[in-house]
């Protein structure tokens, strides 16, 4: 999409003015931190940044904006990983962080119903005191609006799903400012066509979230946290292959290869061994989750684990998984001033010992430092690549690196994303992927749903 005619962003500009006052900002500051990404694609920030309150203002913003041809670009937390909160368009950015009310909460139906800008860990201190906890956990502490637009999962994954399989319903602000309702509170559906999980992953492109009805899961009486050295990754994931087919109900199953450990001992002040390493978890009564420990540790010894030592105490559980979600920091720190791209990829997981082999085989062929954690449980890992942006040639190497990930990913039956999302940096993949015929599928419902291509333009498919 072309940027905007001066005239007609100055128009939409002046009555967003009137309407928001001092809700509306356009200083650089403010402008380029809701642009802010953490890949090395340029950033692109937006014209003006609206602070949305309520279901009203994002009406507002889009109905002025259609009326003018502005982009208009929803913002959560800003942890996305694939550009997504750029306007390369420019235009205007809906702020939601402070549309940050639980609405209501039903204890009995295992559900709540919540507007996009709460987070997570918002979210579960709320529910504490009544048994109750939303298990998707992607790490940062993401709005669980843009966790639902950009699908996100993470540690917990593999027991109990992605947003995908979380979100019951949405209400979503459609390009006349309309709202469209998706579904009920009913658990199932058989009412038209699923309109929840067409925006569910659709990055801001077809509409902006102003309410979320999503699932809830009772506090296990037990977690059990634990961690297992093997001697090579192979082993890793044979363990985890084990445990899967034979029913072990792993909660959290995460790979940290050696580089990985290496940083996080450094970085968190742990003493692991720094070898291939399964950090796992277990729910359940206190019976379920000793019976499930013991289990995967006699696995683990099949496959070359080593000591396997698991604890229930939250001080060292906290200990271990806060160490998990600090990797991308261990990593920088492994080389500061260099950047570092997180990017990830999911394959069957009986091919993610080939993929994870082979990829650091890759790395040590160009010279590149890139530690791999991985969601084992799912077949999804990522690679925290180091690099130096000013430097043309090493940045060559790191652009081939990523290429032949995704081009490894794709050949053995996987993906070119399994959580980041396409954004602007994953868009050359789609078409290997899906094929064209999926794409005009694709382009074709932007077309129907925003004919003007006014929400987060250049994102996903371009339009053409």
């Amino acid at each position: 999409m072309k940027r905007p005619e001066p005239q007609a962003l100055a128009s939409a500009v002046e009555a967003l003015a009137a309407r928001f006052g001092n809700r509306l900002i356009t200083s650089q500051a403010v402008r380029e931190q809701h642009a802010h990404t953490t890949t090395w694609l340029p950033t692109q920030p937006p014209d003006a940044v609206v602070m949305a309150q309520e279901t009203a203002d994002i009406q507002d913003v889009v109905r002025i904006c259609a009326k003018h041809g502005v982009p208009v670009i929803a913002f959560g937390t800003g942890t996305s990983l694939e550009g997504q909160v750029n306007a390369p368009a420019g235009g205007i950015c809906i702020d939601l962080r402070d549309m940050n009310r639980i609405l209501e909460v039903h204890a009995e139906d295992l559900d709540c119903v919540i507007q996009p800008g709460v987070t997570r860990k918002a979210l579960n201190e709320h529910l504490r005191d009544q048994g109750l906890f939303f298990p998707i956990d992607p790490g940062a502490d993401a709005s669980l609006g843009g966790m639902t637009a950009t699908r996100a999962s993470g540690t917990n994954a593999v027991r109990y799903g992605t947003m995908r399989e979380n979100v019951l319903a949405l209400k979503v602000v459609r390009g006349d400012g309309e709202i469209i309702t998706t579904g009920t509170r009913a658990k199932k559906s058989a009412a038209g066509y699923d309109l929840t999980h067409l925006f569910v992953g659709a990055e801001g492109t077809l509409g902006i979230i102003s309410e979320l009805t999503i699932k809830l899961r009772g506090i296990p009486e037990t977690i059990a946290a634990a961690a297992c050295s093997f001697e090579t990754v192979r082993g890793a994931c044979q363990a985890t292959i084990l445990a899967i087919q034979t029913g072990i109900p792993l909660a959290r199953i995460e790979l940290l290869n050696a580089e990985q450990v290496r940083a996080c001992n450094a970085y968190s002040k742990l003493t692991l061994p720094e070898t291939p390493l399964l950090l796992l978890e277990f729910h359940g009564s206190e019976v379920e989750v000793a019976e499930q420990s013991r289990n995967f540790g006699e696995i683990a010894k099949e496959c070359g684990g080593g000591d396997f030592t698991w604890t229930t105490k939250p001080e060292d559980r906290t200990k271990l998984w806060q160490a998990r979600h600090d990797a991308y920091w261990s990593v920088k720190a492994l080389r500061p001033g260099a950047g570092v791209v997180a990017t990830d990829v999911c394959v069957p997981i009986s091919r993610l010992a080939d993929c994870v082999t082979e990829t650091e085989e890759d790395l040590k062929r160009l010279n590149l430092l890139s530690p791999i954690v991985g969601h084992v449980g799912d077949g999804n890992f990522h690679c925290s690549l180091v690099c130096d942006v000013d430097n043309k040639e090493e940045m060559a190497r790191g652009e081939e690196f990523m290429h032949r990930l995704v081009e490894r990913a794709q050949s053995m039956g996987g993906t070119c994303t399994g959580e980041h999302g396409i954004g602007q940096g994953k868009q050359k993949y789609l078409k290997a992927e899906l094929g064209p015929e999926a794409i005009d599928a694709m382009r074709a419902l932007k077309q129907a749903l925003d004919p003007q291509n006014i929400f987060n333009p250049g994102k996903i498919v371009p339009v053409g």
